[in-house]
């Protein structure tokens, strides 16, 4: 199938944080955005914000040509709910789905970062962060220049420089270039081979970069190994 189109009418979201958000795009034009709460024990409402994003812009589900979820690393839960209601709709309205890296997306946010090669860390638990090595481009562009992992944190300070490090909400270090989070609408400025062909709906899952603490003690507690959906590369 097609790579992603710069024409076409597009949804995004991503909920791999605390935050998850929601934009629509006619061609590379924004015709509207929102944010909503995510997290353990919050209410569902990314798809009543998705719902209602639609609705203020004229739009149907099978208007459009093309949705974008991020792919994550981030929280379980929320990971689950956008990208089911991301496979859904994309059913629905007969269009592709895009997986976008959730840490490239949050680099995407940043616009006054010079040209040159960074890494985008975010929490991962236990001592350890997310981790994507990312490259701002002379386009103002932002691209994955590696493979989405895990890092022991203590790790991280010692192998990247504090004016590479971008900090997806919230850092354990002292210094950091800057603060980011995955924000839908900076979607134009995310690129890399994601954008190349869409994923199967059907065996498609995001990255949970490890696995829901749930399932770890359910295993535990009944010596059975359930099938784990894909989780980051240490």
């Amino acid at each position: 199938m097609d790579a992603l189109s710069d024409s076409a009418l597009t949804l995004v979201l991503d909920a791999s944080t605390t935050s998850g958000t929601v934009a629509l795009f006619a061609g590379s034009r924004v015709l509207g955005a929102h944010s909503v709460a995510m997290g353990a024990g919050k209410e569902d409402s990314l798809f009543p914000a998705l719902q209602q994003l639609l609705a203020r812009s004229g739009m149907r589900p099978r208007d459009l040509g093309a949705i974008v979820c991020g792919e994550g690393p981030g929280g379980f839960t929320s990971l689950r709910i956008a990208a089911a209601l991301a496979k859904g709709l994309a059913h629905g309205a007969g269009c592709p789905l895009y997986a976008v890296p959730s840490l490239l997306l949050a680099a995407a946010s940043l616009s006054d970062v010079p040209v040159g090669d960074y890494v985008v860390h975010a929490e991962a638990l236990r001592g350890e962060r997310y981790v994507l090595p990312v490259r701002r481009d002379d386009g103002g562009f932002w691209r994955p220049a590696g493979a989405a992992g895990r890092m022991a944190a203590e790790k991280l300070q010692l192998a990247v420089s504090p004016w590479q490090r971008l900090a997806v909400l919230s850092s354990p270090f002292d210094e950091d270039l800057a603060l980011c989070m995955p924000v839908a609408e900076c979607l134009a400025s995310a690129r890399g081979e994601w954008r190349d062909r869409p994923i199967e709906l059907n065996g498609w899952e995001p990255l949970y970069g490890r696995l829901a603490e749930a399932q770890v003690k359910w295993e535990e507690r009944y010596g059975i190994s359930l099938p784990n959906a894909p989780v980051v590369r240490s």
